[in-house]
C-alpha cells in the first residue's frame, strides 16, 4: 500500500533541500564575499583616517565603493540565484548598491542633505534584503554574520534618517564605522563560507571511495 508524505512535511523537506543546494553555491562563491569584506575594510580605514576629506571627494570615493561593492554583491549571489529565485534578494542589494552609486554620480554636491536620504534609503533597502536572504542560508554556513551585516546596515540607516543633518566630517567617520565593521562581518562569513567548501570537498572523496 503506498505511503502519503503530508504536504506540510513535504514543503519543510523541499525548502531544506533548496536551503543546502543555495548553501553549497554560495559556499562556491566565498571568494566574493571575502573581497566585498576587504573593499569595506579599506573604504571605512580611509573614512576614519582621513575625516576631513572634502565632502565632494568623499561622495566620488562613496560611489566608487558602491560600484565596487555592488558588482561583487551580484558576482556572489549570480551563482545561487540561477539555482533557485530565493536568492533574489542578494541579486537586489547589489542593484540597490549600483543604482546609489549611480544617483549619488548623477547628483553629487547639488543638494547634500539629498545625498545623505540616498545613503540612507540604500542602507534600509539593502539591510532589510540582506537580512531577508540570511535565513535562506544554513546556520552552518554563517548566516548570523551575513544577518549581522543587514542588521549593521538597517542602524546606519536608521541614524541618517534620525540625524539627516549630520555634518559632512561625522558623515565621514559614520559611513566609515559602518563599512570597516560591516566588512569585517562579511570576511569571517568569507572564512566560514571557505571552511564548509572545504569540508564538503574532503567529504567527497571519501563517499567516492565506499561506493
Amino acid at each position: 500500500m503506498a505511503t502519503s508524505t503530508a504536504p506540510g512535511k513535504r514543503s519543510v523537506a523541499v525548502s531544506k533541500e533548496r536551503r543546502d543546494a543555495l548553501s553549497e553555491v554560495l559556499a562556491d562563491g566565498w571568494w566574493a564575499v571575502g573581497l566585498r569584506g576587504i573593499i569595506g575594510i579599506l573604504f571605512g580605514l580611509i573614512c576614519l583616517l582621513t575625516p576631513g576629506i572634502a565632502f565632494t571627494a568623499f561622495i566620488f570615493l562613496f560611489v566608487a565603493y558602491m560600484l565596487v561593492d555592488g558588482a561583487f554583491a551580484l558576482a556572489a549571489a549570480w551563482k545561487a540565484a540561477r539555482s533557485g529565485d530565493r536568492w533574489a534578494p542578494l541579486i537586489l542589494e547589489g542593484i540597490v548598491d549600483i543604482a546609489a552609486a549611480l544617483i549619488a554620480f548623477r547628483w553629487p554636491v547639488a543638494a547634500a542633505v539629498a545625498f545623505i536620504w540616498v545613503v540612507a534609503i540604500w542602507a534600509l533597502v539593502s539591510g532589510g534584503l540582506m537580512l531577508y536572504a540570511a535565513f535562506t542560508l544554513n546556520r552552518e554556513h554563517g548566516r548570523w554574520w551575513l544577518a549581522l551585516g543587514g542588521i549593521c546596515s538597517l542602524i546606519f540607516g536608521a541614524l541618517l534618517v534620525i540625524e539627516p543633518l549630520v555634518g559632512a566630517v561625522v558623515l565621514t567617520m559614520w559611513v566609515g564605522a559602518y563599512a570597516f565593521v560591516f566588512g569585517i562581518f562579511l570576511l569571517i562569513l568569507a572564512f566560514q563560507l571557505h571552511s564548509r567548501k572545504e569540508e564538503r570537498e574532503h567529504k567527497a572523496p571519501a563517499v567516492a571511495k565506499k561506493a
